[in-house]
């Protein structure tokens, strides 16, 4: 009896009422969209507000000619939602587009074109580009293949780790980069499963979060333009111009080919959870990689393009983010796409947080003005799904709207605090007149995020788009001949400082310099409040030859280059240090800002301020000079960071400290490797407790403690 009652209940959905092109269909449901499979078949459901009619086009899988094209009857169409179940497919073997028709009319917005096949918005798979750099076959039609996906991951216990965002270690990082260099020994070079062979190294450096440049499906070989230098081609290698936002990249994937590239992906973020490892996507949703007037129908321009896009009152395109459209995300249909969007990376690929690229434009209204109360950026914040998701903004763009401290963020937004790079990168340069800026930054910026907590801030000084500290301390000028735009393209006010020789240099003099500075800015980032976000390869000096600008090289100046690990093991050693000596000193990751106020326990301020003199700070112009304090409420260590960016040595006077305490070295930038840095907890006592002398540019961190190490540690 149950039997029949279970099949009664099944056929309910699973018979056809139609037959269309020979295949036996019937209406499908509008939600959710994209293509699931049902019971004896597939329901796929599609938006366009202007279509006049809407045909499912589909392959065999790999074939050059549809197998089928199917029209959605009119009674199948539902609002501005077409959708229709198709019985007896081979899903794991068929690939799907749309012809939407309806009017061509750009001055009004509508770019209707029924001769083209459209990739779904919405495809959790995409066939075309499955082994990257593999130059495609472009007289085919159809470039960017929808296929359906089933969703039937062993998850097994896995659940987001859900790590306070103040104690996160962020480590950005490019998945093809990362394993591309043929020293890399690991077995899939430039995939998802490269990655995973290095999920070891990450835990040893001791970061918990990896940022990961964009994994959705982009054309890598979509840049018309050679290395002027050399005559190759140039790739999209960063991977900014999003073809397909539900899939991830196939060429990221060894099993791309074989249309795995989902469960690749899956298995990645699964392993690094185990090792205690968060994962952040960058996202961009400011633009597609249809670009402008002149760029390719994909997708959205062909569905619904006044819907999808920030349109001119003439129909051309706003190009808030710089490369040719903008995508109009708080249309309220764009922003459920979003939204969708985003659970599914968090539902099915558990997903802990986001990056969002030039995120400012994601508060613009639908003809640009900036808005008070942005709703995406609301509904993000307060979404169910997304609830413990960490969101973190790129707060700026192309068309001059820069939201540092300001970005609408519901109490749930971080920031890229672009403050802090500039301030930390001028102090470490020894421009005059920052000394009184950079407390306030290593302070966790409380003049930008005084009513959000030092967490809001995403503290620091390299990232994908610029120097790598390397270069940082290497070069004065940007060297983006072999981009091939003629040394324009990547930004200007870079505040570097080649340290007396531009590029490469054999002068030991320099060379000890650059790899100070280098110290220096990692002691200061992984001692200021806020979180620290390290790019891959500063550990090990990366250098991208003075190249500011590497999204089109897919060669060594973005590779990571693994040889570094040995040659440089000294700055290796040292970010593995200032990254366990953050773990372990809780009052570098409090959420609040400090105020000065005494904590009762040790009789002194959780946050002080010195200059050569105790309790003296010298804020004037001229000053290089700056140390803090920091005490905690419990029984932790006492922390005190001195920062010098003058070119000439400083006597220090020392706090006196209470409590039967007293002060160890723990880090000395200007003393020779291996003095320039204790393991956490071993820190030898100072000789002359009460004085310490600070070289040129360099910083001191010394801990104050009882000689007992274990006696107030912080776990």
């Amino acid at each position: 009896m149950s039997e029949t009652r279970s099949e009664q209940v099944l056929r309910v959905d699973a018979y056809p009422t139609h037959e269309v092109g020979g295949y036996r269909v019937r209406a499908g449901k509008p939600f959710p969209f994209g293509a699931n499979v049902v019971p004896g078949g597939v329901s796929f459901s599609v938006f366009s507000d202007q279509a006049t009619s809407m045909t499912l086009v589909i392959y065999k899988r790999g074939e050059p000619e549809p197998m089928a094209e199917l029209e959605f009857p009119e009674e199948f169409r539902t609002g501005s939602v077409f959708a229709m179940t198709v019985f007896g497919l081979d899903h794991e073997n068929i690939e799907y587009g749309y012809r939407a028709d309806g009017p061509y009319d750009p001055v009004t917005g509508h770019r209707f074109d029924a001769r083209q096949v459209l990739s779904d918005p919405y495809a959790r798979l995409i066939a075309g580009r499955d082994v990257w750099g593999v130059e495609p076959d472009r007289s085919r039609g159809y470039q960017y293949r929808s296929r359906v996906c089933l969703q039937d991951f062993d998850w097994a216990d896995d659940t987001p780790l859900g790590i306070p965002a103040e104690d996160l270690v962020v480590y950005e990082a490019h998945v093809r980069g990362f394993t591309r260099h043929p020293n890399s020994g690991v077995t899939a070079p430039g995939t998802f499963a490269g990655l995973r062979e290095k999920i070891p190294y990450l835990k040893e450096l001791g970061v918990n979060c990896i940022e990961l440049l964009p994994v959705f499906e982009f054309d890598e070989s979509d840049n018309p333009r050679s290395n002027p230098e050399t005559g190759e081609k140039l790739f999209d290698y960063w991977g900014y111009n999003t073809v397909s936002f539900f899939a991830p990249k196939a060429g990221y994937a060894a099993t791309g080919r074989y249309g795995m590239q989902g469960d690749e992906f899956r298995t990645l973020i699964k392993d690094l959870h185990a090792a205690g490892i968060e994962v952040i996507l960058d996202v961009v949703f400011n633009h597609t990689a249809e670009g402008n007037e002149q760029g390719p129908t994909i997708s959205f321009k062909g569905l619904d393009n006044a819907t999808y896009y920030m349109l001119t009152p003439e129909g051309y395109y706003f190009n808030f983010s710089g490369t040719g459209n903008t995508v109009n995300c708080n249309h309220p249909v764009v922003r459920n796409f979003v939204l969708d969007c985003l659970r599914h990376w968090v539902a099915d690929y558990h997903i802990d947080g986001f990056r969002f690229d030039l995120a400012a434009i994601l508060g613009r209204s639908l003809d640009g003005t900036p808005l008070p109360n942005p709703p995406l950026l609301e509904l993000l914040a307060y979404d169910p799904v997304l609830r413990h998701t960490k969101l973190i903004a790129e707060a700026w763009d192309a068309g001059g709207l820069y939201e540092v401290g300001n970005f609408p963020a519901y109490g749930r937004w971080a920031e890229w605090n672009g403050k802090y790079r500039d301030t930390v990168r001028r102090f470490l340069k020894g421009d005059p007149g920052v000394t009184g800026e950079l407390a306030t930054r290593i302070a966790g910026s409380p003049d930008l995020y005084s009513s959000r907590g030092t967490a809001a801030s995403v503290n620091f000084l390299t990232a994908h788009d610029g120097f790598s500290l390397a270069d940082l301390v290497s070069y004065n000028d940007k060297h983006n001949e072999a981009n091939g735009e003629g040394n324009n393209d990547g930004a200007n006010d870079n505040n570097s400082w080649n340290c007396g020789a531009e590029g490469p240099t054999d002068d030991p003099d320099i060379n000890a310099l650059r790899t100070r500075q280098m110290k220096n800015a990692l002691a200061i980032l992984l001692t200021s409040q806020g979180i620290p976000m390290l790019l891959s390869g500063d550990e090990v000096g990366r250098t991208q030859q003075g190249n500011n600008n590497t999204y089109c090289q897919d060669n060594e100046l973005s590779w990571f280059d693994w040889d570094q690990v040995d040659d440089n093991a000294e700055l290796l050693r040292f970010t593995r240090e200032m990254i366990a000596f953050r773990k372990r000193h809780r009052e570098l990751r409090s959420t609040s800002h400090p105020t000065g106020r005494v904590r009762e326990n040790l009789g002194l301020p959780d946050i002080s301020w010195h200059g050569e003199r105790a309790w003296q700070p010298d804020w004037s112009a001229e000053s290089r000079l700056v140390a803090v304090a920091r005490c905690g409420a419990g029984d932790d260590d006492v922390v005190y960071v001195a920062m010098n960016s003058h070119w000439e040595s400083h006597d220090l006077e020392l706090p006196a400290l209470p409590g039967g305490r007293s002060w160890h070295l723990f880090a000395d930038t200007g003393a020779e490797a291996p003095h320039d840095i204790r393991t956490p907890g071993t820190e030898p006592e100072l000789d002359n407790a009460g004085k310490y002398l600070i070289g040129p540019r360099s910083v001191v961190i010394l801990v104050g403690r009882t000689n007992d190490p274990d006696a107030f540690d912080t776990p």
